[in-house]
Parts: structure tokens; C-alpha cells; sequence
């Protein structure tokens, strides 16, 4: 079939057809392909994302196990250090510590001791999760003994404080030896917020 011998009518005809169809293909093509291309795009990107969440919470599955090893052995060295922390009956227990710990220590001599302070909130840190409470104890002792006695306390105690040292030469009695010296200091120790 020779297009240029087709009379004209039959040819616009013709022309007119192939413009119509092509005019339906494109349309069908806008109004219906293009927004099933979108969407198929669409869910593309949603299956990539449900892709990375699903890796992610199988990351984490795969870690929990571990994670909550870690977690039972970071409890198990808390509850191991907070066998130091003040609890039940706070101003017994601070008495007990200090007697207990001042038995090796002879030399230095403790009778006073002032009514322990209310658990207030710890003021070196922000949202700490313990309370403090203070206590202020007195007595004599050698310059030498009392200097031992604190550090080794400090060290045995890494949850008290011995805070306020005051020092004075007690020449008050000519009985008292020359070397003596009476103390004054706080004891601030933490308390646990909720004991369990």
C-alpha cells in the first residue's frame, strides 16, 4: 500500500486515525501508566525502608543477648559498690563504720559525735541518683595517726567523704601529751535514694 496513492480523503482519514491513536496512547499513558509508574516507585521506596527497619530490629535482636549480659554484670558491680553506701538506719550505720574501721586504729580517739544530718540531695552533681547525709565527729589524736587514719579511711570508703578538718593543739590539760592534736571533721557519706 502506497500512502501517496490513496485519494485525499482516505488520507486524511488516515492521518487523522494515526494522530487519534497516538493521542490515546499518550493520554492512556499520563492518565494511567505514568501514575502506576509513580506508585510502583512509591512502593519501591517503601520497601527499601521497611528493608532498613527490619536489618535495624534484627541488629538489635541480635544484640540484645549480649546487651543484656552487660547489663547483668554492670548490676552485679553496682550492687558490689553499693555495699559501701549508707542504708536502713542511717546514724547506726555510720557509727558502726566508723567504730569498725577505727578498732585498727587505737591511738586515735572518737567521743564525739553530732546527730546525723537529714539525707539531702548530692550537691556535687546534677540528677544524682543518691542522697547524702552528714555527720561531724571529733577527737584527739597524733598528727601522724590522724593523717594515716583519714587516708586509709578515704580509701576503705570510697562513698564517704572526710570533709572541714579543723585542728587544734590540745594544751588545754597539762596532763595531755604536747604532740596531741583535737580534731573536728565532717563525715559525708551517701545514702541510697530507694533501697531496695
Amino acid at each position: 500500500m502506497n500512502f501517496r496513492k490513496l485519494p485525499k480523503e482516505k488520507r486524511n482519514q488516515l492521518v487523522l486515525v494515526v494522530l487519534l491513536t497516538l493521542m490515546a496512547v499518550i493520554g492512556l499513558y499520563y492518565t494511567l501508566i505514568r501514575h502506576q509508574n509513580e506508585s510502583l516507585a512509591k512502593l519501591a521506596q517503601q520497601k527499601t525502608a521497611a528493608a532498613q527497619k527490619l536489618q535495624v530490629v534484627q541488629d538489635t535482636l541480635r544484640r540484645a543477648q549480649p546487651i543484656q549480659a552487660e547489663l547483668d554484670e554492670i548490676r552485679k558491680t553496682l550492687t558490689v559498690a553499693e555495699r559501701d553506701v549508707a542504708s536502713g538506719d542511717l546514724y547506726a550505720w555510720v557509727i558502726n563504720t566508723i567504730n569498725k574501721f577505727k578498732a585498727s586504729y587505737p591511738a586515735v580517739e572518737l567521743p564525739q559525735f553530732s546527730q546525723l544530718g537529714q539525707a539531702v540531695e548530692v550537691n556535687l552533681f546534677p540528677n544524682f541518683p543518691y542522697k547524702q547525709a552528714v555527720l561531724t565527729i571529733g577527737g584527739t589524736a597524733h598528727f601522724h595517726e590522724l593523717g594515716q587514719f583519714i587516708a586509709d579511711f578515704e580509701n576503705q570508703h570510697p562513698h564517704i567523704r572526710l570533709v572541714n578538718l579543723s585542728l587544734d593543739a590540745t594544751s588545754a590539760s597539762p596532763l595531755a601529751e604536747s604532740e596531741m592534736l583535737a580534731f573536728k571533721m565532717d563525715i559525708v557519706t551517701l545514702v541510697k535514694s530507694n533501697p531496695s
